[in-house]
């Protein structure tokens, strides 16, 4: 069971390894109980137990994603030295690879597999000359959210199994639903949030650069009810089924976020002096065709939805079976969580 705590929504399913495939056989996606300041303990507890139930109480095993806001994400190099004693280095050194001071912070790392270099058939690249370093993935977390996420978890019941960063989730979701794409392009991948928006950029399948935007759809649909005069709840329902004539006014809305996604563009594309040739969109937002062209607009490159279930064998109950498809953008964070912990 992996579950997506996002600030509105709690989207969570449940994953299945079926031999050689991975099914999906329950989703579920629940009004969070706050969204305006922290979850205590208490109350994550019993959200979890809400979560559980809907997908059945099948399972104690659990994986969450730490929000956007709680979570550092760096690539740093580091020596070839055994996992504990990177987490030790950074945990001493923080401001040194990681650029600011991270007291009672925890740590966790992700060493990148070398590439081979092109038309050599070895897995095993050249060695440089030198002392070798690694590239590698940096995760940081206050060391109580993680205390106070395991003490929810076995408050219901759970075993919190793996904290997945929600800002990577949902490329290794992508990875497995658009194998070619990851492989061969180089893409990005937006997920738009409540709060907030993150990009990812994978050059043939090498995490290039990640970056978070503090602008979600809550700015977009307040940005249109104030603009207009209406009720955030007609904002709402108007962004998602995108009138003709509101057009131009939520354009004004999404060019911010566009502005700001493609200044991530720019930067990668001026390090690496080659184009993002696509770029793929999640969450909510995604349903909107209108939403995607705006940002296609600001963007300067082609952005579409993707479905991040595409790989797994769909083993939903009745009504799921049917909805999935409208739905299945937003489980993005949700299924990549899952892959982490399988």
């Amino acid at each position: 069971m992996a579950v997506d705590l996002g600030s509105r929504t709690t989207k969570a399913v449940l994953l299945e390894r079926r031999g050689e495939v991975m099914a999906l056989t329950r989703y579920t996606l629940l009004d969070a109980p706050i969204y305006d300041k922290k979850m205590s303990p208490e109350l994550l507890a019993d959200h979890l137990r809400q979560v559980s139930e809907a997908l059945g109480n099948t399972t104690k095993s659990l994986t969450l994603t730490v929000g956007l806001d709680d979570v550092i994400v760096r690539q740093v190099e580091l020596p070839q030295i055994p996992m504990e004693e990177m987490r030790l280095v950074l945990k001493n050194n923080a401001k040194g690879y990681l650029q600011q001071e991270l007291p009672n912070h925890v740590f966790d790392c992700y060493v990148f597999p070398p590439k081979a270099p092109a038309g050599n058939k070895s897995a095993e690249a050249p060695k440089p000359a030198g002392i070798p370093k690694l590239k590698v993935l940096v995760a940081a977390s206050k060391q109580q959210l993680v205390v106070d996420f395991q003490t929810a978890a076995k408050n219901a019941g759970l075993t919190l199994e793996c904290l997945a960063p929600g800002l990577t989730s949902p490329v290794n979701a992508f990875e497995l639903s658009m194998a070619k794409e990851f492989a061969d392009e180089v893409v990005a991948l937006v997920d738009v949030g409540f709060k907030h928006s993150s990009i990812c950029v994978l050059d043939h399948g090498e995490l290039a650069l990640t970056r978070m935007v503090n602008i979600g759809g809550d700015k977009l649909t307040a940005g249109l009810a104030e603009a207009m005069n209406i009720s955030y709840a007609e904002a709402e329902g108007i962004k998602v089924g995108m009138a003709p004539e509101v057009e131009s006014t939520f354009a004004t809305q999404v060019s911010p976020l566009g502005r700001e996604l493609r200044a991530s563009l720019d930067f990668f594309e001026h390090q690496q002096d080659r184009p993002v040739t696509q770029i793929f969109v999640s969450g909510g937002s995604a349903r909107s065709e209108m939403i995607l062209q705006m940002l296609h607009t600001e963007m300067l490159a082609e952005c579409k939805t993707w479905n991040p279930t595409g790989f797994l064998q769909l083993a939903l109950p009745g009504q799921q079976a049917v909805e999935i498809e409208q739905v299945g953008s937003q489980l993005a964070v949700a299924i990549g969580a899952a892959l982490a912990a399988l």
